[in-house]
């Protein structure tokens, strides 16, 4: 797409929309126009409907949703509440059609709470029965509670929307789970390169996540594609009016969760010898925030480590430090050096538990790293090669490859683990670091479970599942809704509010090995 592909409108104060760069907001007149007399304009039946959490998730979510035209008085009623929505119209290509999404704060709410709610507008073609869902809010304090997440769902669409389809079976499998809430790892609304038919893309998307996204908050990091989630997602706060929803922090019980853009730091195009993508509605240039995202970044774990109610530190960005897929297989997860040289002494020295990321089509799961091999290429140390089940993330990060709502996965030549020539930055490197890897198949869902632990400075804990559709093949037409277990694993760490913490000094390279 182009820079103009996606340009929001000024709305009112809830959460603003980037104001400059691609996504630039146009002036309200223009964009009305541009869409007066055309057959879907009176028409503001809510659609897409999904939530996210507020900057509280304990007491706080927003209700976002898409209309096919514009909307007169779009609301949400909770009990006997109506909140009023904010508009964010887009023009979705070069002169094309104008896309409506609207949002609404739920705030006010009591924690671990069930709530029911609707969504209308004086123009819905349901008004007499209009949408209605539950949600529930996090619960407060030392807490267990379940999240899960994968990412690239972005398969074609001409199936989101077929019940038949593998992509409404990920959703599905979301549900299966009843999680608290759903992590996805990037490559969203992406199937179509024609601008023109990016409004549909989307709007496909979202209504084949709705079916989980309605009743629990999926959240969201930007990647490669779909920066016009900017428009159509409301997220934390994370105080840079400038970066508004490109990288955010949430905490629930003892879990802070930071979500970044990897797309600022990744070299992305390095494995082929290719200079970055240019710059465009969809993607930004490495290195568009100055820094401001890796200092926001060290300011958040620092602040996360110093807090005694915080135990787990989980991050989740889209583009892989630690993959052993062939650049040129059909996995497109290839490491990222930039990831590597950026990020990765920030969570050695916070204690970083969780690296979740997509990109790679497919799953894989590192041994608990911290420091490197080698200073070429910044080879991530494994503390431990003994695949025991369970990890001390406190010793190191655990990095996971979720990138598995989509096909194809890592089969074929280029999947077997920790294989001798894995490339990061035009170099190859022996993947010592990689610990499991799913061969069979290219779809699954991960399921974390976190338990917080009885007693002061004792031990806590996060069980992950991993389940994998294995005789999914869409290509051949052949979905599946069977999703089968294919590892489970455990997280420890010592309580926080039992030690005093101190950031970690990375160790110096070890001596360098083929």
């Amino acid at each position: 797409m182009s820079e103009d592909a996606a340009r929001p409108l000024p709305t009112g104060q809830l959460l603003a929309v980037a104001t400059t760069g691609p996504l630039a907001a146009a002036p309200a007149t223009s964009v009305r126009a541009a869409n007066r007399g055309r057959p879907s304009a009176a028409d503001g039946t809510p659609e897409q409907i999904h939530l996210t959490w507020g900057d509280d998730p304990a007491r706080s979510v927003v209700v976002s949703w898409a209309s096919p035209g514009q909307a007169e008085s779009p609301r949400v009623r909770i009990g006997q509440r109506v909140i009023p929505a904010i508009e964010r119209g887009y023009a979705g290509g070069l002169g094309g059609k104008v896309s409506w999404t609207y949002h609404a704060l739920v705030d006010g709410l009591r924690p671990g709470g069930t709530y029911g709610y609707a969504v209308t507008a004086d123009n819905d073609r349901n008004a007499a029965d209009p949408f209605s869902a539950t949600f529930r809010t996090a619960p407060q304090g030392r807490a267990a509670f379940r999240f899960t997440s994968f990412g690239d769902l972005a398969t074609p669409n001409a199936r989101w929307a077929s019940s038949s389809g593998q992509s409404a079976y990920a959703v599905g499998a979301v549900e299966t789970f009843q999680p608290l809430f759903h992590l996805l790892n990037s490559d969203l609304a992406d199937g179509d390169p024609a601008p023109a038919a990016q409004s549909q893309v989307w709007r496909d998307f979202g209504n084949n996540i709705q079916a989980s996204a309605a009743n629990r908050p999926w959240l969201p990091v930007p990647g490669e594609h779909g920066l016009e989630y900017l428009a159509r997602y409301s997220l934390p706060d994370n105080g840079l009016p400038d970066f508004a929803g490109r990288w955010y922090e949430f905490r629930i019980g003892t879990v802070a969760f930071i979500c970044l853009s990897g797309d600022d730091v990744a070299d992305a195009d390095a494995a082929t010898g290719s200079p970055p993508a240019p710059p465009s509605a969809s993607r930004r240039p490495r290195g568009y925030s100055g820094g401001a995202q890796t200092r926001w970044l060290e300011a958040t774990l620092a602040a996360a480590r110093r807090d005694s109610s915080i135990d787990w530190i989980v991050v989740g960005f889209h583009q892989c430090a630690c993959s052993s897929a062939a650049a040129d297989s059909a996995a497109d997860g290839e490491s990222d050096l930039g990831i590597r040289r950026e990020w990765l002494p920030l969570f050695d020295r916070y204690e970083v538990d969780l690296a979740l990321c997509g990109h790679g089509h497919g799953y894989e799961r590192s041994f608990p790293l911290r420091g490197i091999d080698s200073a070429d290429p910044l080879r991530p140390h494994p503390v431990t090669t003994t695949d025991s089940g369970v990890f001390d993330t406190s010793q190191g990060t655990v990095h996971l490859i979720l990138g598995c709502g989509r096909d194809p996965g890592p089969t074929g030549p280029d999947a077997s683990p920790a294989t001798p020539g894995s490339p990061v930055a035009n170099v190859t490197e022996t993947a010592a670091w990689s610990a499991r890897r799913d061969t069979a198949s290219g779809y699954g869902v991960a399921v974390f479970d976190v338990n917080p632990g009885t007693e002061a400075g004792g031990q806590t804990s996060i069980t992950v599942r991993y389940y994998h559709a294995v005789d999914a093949d869409p290509a051949q037409g052949t979905p599946t809704d069977d999703y089968s277990l294919f590892e489970t694993f455990t997280l420890v760490r010592p309580r926080s509010d039992g030690r005093r913490w101190h950031p970690k000094e990375p160790p110096p390279p070890r001596r360098a090995t083929t």
